[in-house]
C-alpha cells in the first residue's frame, strides 16, 4: 500500500518535535463537554443550551500551536436511548473512542449521574493504549472539600492517567488540562492548516446555530423533535454594496402541533429564532446574511433511519 505524504507530513518525518493527536470528550448529558470545547478553542464552535442532548453529532475542533496540533471531538451526551435518534447519538459518542489518543471523561462534580457514568466506565475499561483523563467539571459550583471523596471514588473504579478539576465556564483549570494533553500526544504530523478551526462544513454550523435558538426558545418535547437542514447557501451581489449571503433553511418538526409552536402566534417565534440566529451566523461568516426559515412536518423522523438520513446527514448513518 502506498502512502502519499503532504508537505506537513514530510516535514514531520524530518522533525519529530511536532506532536499531534485526537482527543475525545465524552460524558453524560449536560456535564459541560461543549462548553469545554468552546473554552479550549477560545471561540464558540459547539452549540450550548441548558437542555440535555443538545449535541447530536461529533463536533471536531482543532487547536494548533507551534509544536502541537490537538483535534478535539465533542460527542453527544451518553444516555439510555429511547428512540432511534438517541441510539445513533450513543453509537456516535462511543465511536469517538476508537482512534482517540486521549479520552477526556467529563463529569459534573456538582451532580453526578451514577447510572450512566458506570456504563461509561465499563466501556473505558475496554479501551486499551489510550490515555484517560477524568475531568471534574463545574467545580465553581461546589465546596472544594467535596472533591477529594469524588476523586477517591472514581480512582477505585478505573486507573486514570490524571484527574483534573476544572470549570469549563470560567476557564479555571483548563490551562493545566491542555498542558497535560500536550504531554500525552504522540509524535505526529500537522493534519490541518494553522488557522483551521474545524473540518466540518459551514452549512453544518449554520444549521446548528438555528437549532440552538429553537432549543433555547421552545420547551418540552419541541426542541428534541426539531431538525434543521440548509437548503440553499449562496453569496449574492448587491450592486455596489458588499455581497450578502442568502441562506434558506428548513426546520422540521414531527407533528403539526410542534410546527405551530415553532412558528408561534403570527409567526413571532420563528421570526425571533431567525433574528437571533442571523446575528450569530453573520459573526461566524464575517458577512451580511439574509436568512429565510421555513417550518414543515416530517412525522416520526427521530425513529426512522431513512428519515434520519434524509435530514441532511447530521448523523453518520
Amino acid at each position: 500500500m502506498s502512502v502519499n505524504l503532504n508537505h506537513d507530513a514530510e516535514d514531520f518525518l524530518e522533525d519529530h518535535d511536532f506532536r499531534s493527536g485526537y482527543i475525545s470528550i465524552i460524558g453524560a448529558p449536560n456535564v459541560g463537554k461543549s462548553t469545554l470545547l468552546n473554552t479550549i478553542l477560545g471561540q464558540k464552535l459547539a452549540i450550548v443550551t441548558p437542555k440535555p442532548q443538545t449535541t447530536r453529532n461529533q463536533i471536531r475542533g482543532i487547536l494548533t500551536t507551534d509544536n502541537h496540533q490537538m483535534i478535539f471531538i465533542d460527542t453527544p451526551g451518553l444516555m439510555d436511548p429511547k428512540y432511534r435518534l438517541q441510539s445513533e447519538m450513543v453509537r456516535t459518542a462511543y465511536g469517538a473512542l476508537r482512534d482517540a489518543d486521549v479520552v477526556l471523561f467529563v463529569i459534573d462534580a456538582a451532580r453526578q449521574n451514577e447510572k450512566i457514568e458506570e456504563k461509561i466506565l465499563e466501556r473505558l475499561c475496554r479501551v486499551k493504549n489510550t490515555r484517560k483523563v477524568l475531568i471534574l467539571n463545574k467545580v465553581d459550583l461546589i465546596d472544594k472539600r467535596k472533591l477529594l471523596p469524588i476523586i477517591e471514588s472514581y480512582s477505585e473504579k478505573l486507573e486514570f492517567d490524571n484527574i483534573i478539576p476544572i470549570s469549563a465556564k470560567t476557564g479555571d483549570g483548563v490551562p493545566e488540562l491542555l498542558n497535560q494533553i500536550k504531554s500525552f500526544l504522540p509524535p505526529g504530523p500537522q493534519y490541518f492548516p494553522d488557522d483551521q478551526l474545524s473540518d466540518l462544513p459551514e452549512r453544518f454550523f449554520i444549521s446548528e446555530t438555528v437549532r440552538e435558538k429553537i432549543m433555547l426558545i421552545t420547551q418540552q418535547e419541541v426542541p428534541y423533535a426539531s431538525a434543521v437542514v440548509i437548503e440553499e447557501f449562496e453569496r449574492k451581489q448587491r450592486g455596489k454594496a458588499e455581497d450578502i449571503i442568502y441562506i434558506r433553511a428548513i426546520v422540521y418538526a414531527e407533528k403539526q402541533t410542534q410546527k405551530q409552536i415553532i412558528i408561534g402566534k403570527g409567526g413571532k417565534l420563528i421570526k425571533r429564532v431567525g433574528e437571533l440566529a442571523r446575528l450569530e451566523i453573520e459573526k461566524f461568516l464575517d458577512s451580511p446574511v439574509y436568512l429565510e426559515l421555513y417550518v414543515t412536518v416530517k412525522e416520526n423522523w427521530r425513529r426512522d433511519v431513512r428519515k434520519l438520513k434524509e435530514l441532511g446527514g447530521f448523523l453518520d448513518l
